[in-house]
């Protein structure tokens, strides 16, 4: 009998999806008409868990499969998911974790890039017509060079370091920000964000920071200056998104580049309408390669844990 997958979340590799289905009972949770209703009549046989960073599970759900074997989380976020429950309970909970680092990385410099040199407004200039309108090389304002810009980065881990590489290659001093100072890193450490941000052109979050929330607040933001830009490819919740509302509109900064954000899928309206910040839908991992190295992790996990073994992405166990 083909162990049991309760898949909270969709995955966009067909491939992936074919394994899954091969291998075991797979029961997509989010197309179920009755989701509380098939968990009540249908917990209690379930083996293992797929969900993503955002959805994660809730305690709730999780007390309601006593035979579940692992969670395995497509994604690097696991705030979702209640690690200490898991952890008493000797349930494995896995991520993807590396899957994801250079697609992560190559979007953040292509969202600096991005709006240092408006490329988001050019586009829009040319594709309603408004070049043909007004030809003057005036009409559009003169952008910022990206190359040798300094480059403040929060969090040096796995991206933060992908991130920094990148732009050490654009001839970018790098400086940057975390718990500890990193001894395997070329890099500059300053303890305090402010003056991180401070010394920096760009601040590029990369911090996994799960407890973190609102550290990019005015202050940081007035330090940062108004040639100043701000990426991020973290956390939403790490920026305060009043103060980086009201910093654009004061131009107390000079844009920003943003994949994450507080309230997903709901943006501000004031960061939409704005022309100094470039925007994504939480797309950083959004390609086929990671997409597809971090379905065959799942895999593993989901091998791995049901075969008895420890998982070897486990976080809790």
């Amino acid at each position: 009998m083909k162990a049991r997958v309760l898949q909270l979340n969709p995955i966009l590799v067909p491939a992936i999806n074919d394994q899954l289905a091969a291998r075991y009972t797979v029961h997509k949770h989010f197309e179920t008409a009755d989701p509380e209703g098939w968990l009540r009549d249908n917990g209690a046989g379930v083996d293992a868990v797929i969900t993503g960073g955002h959805t994660g599970i809730s305690r709730a759900m999780l007390e309601q499969m006593p035979a579940l074997k692992v969670v395995a989380v497509n994604g690097v976020g696991t705030d979702a998911v209640d690690l200490a429950y898991c952890r008493a309970r000797g349930l494995p909970v896995t991520a993807t974790l590396g899957a994801l680092t250079e697609d992560v990385a190559d979007l953040a410099i292509g969202l600096l890039i991005a709006a240092c040199r408006n490329l988001c407004a050019g586009d829009r200039f040319v594709r309603d017509g408004q070049w043909e309108l007004k030809p003057q090389p005036s009409a559009i304002p003169l952008a910022r060079r990206f190359s040798g810009m300094r480059v403040g980065v929060v969090g040096m881990g796995r991206v933060g370091r992908a991130v920094a590489q990148r732009a050490a290659a654009f001839g970018c001093p790098i400086s940057y920000t975390d718990l500890r100072r990193m001894d395997d890193v070329p890099y500059r450490f300053v303890a305090d964000l402010v003056e991180l941000a401070r010394d920096s052109d760009a601040l590029v979050l990369c911090a996994a920071a799960d407890q973190a929330e609102g550290i990019v607040n005015a202050a940081v933001l007035d330090a940062l200056g108004p040639r100043g830009f701000l990426v991020n490819v973290a956390r939403g919740r790490l920026v305060n998104e009043a103060d980086l509302q009201a910093a654009l509109a004061a131009g107390a900064i000079a844009g920003a580049g943003l994949d994450v954000f507080v309230d997903e899928p709901r943006v501000p309206l004031a960061l939409r309408q704005s022309d100094s910040v470039t925007l994504q839908a939480h797309r950083a991992s959004a390609t086929w390669e990671t997409r597809a190295a971090m379905g065959e992790m799942v895999l593993a996990s989901l091998e791995q844990a049901l075969a008895g073994q420890r998982p070897a992405m486990s976080l809790t166990t």
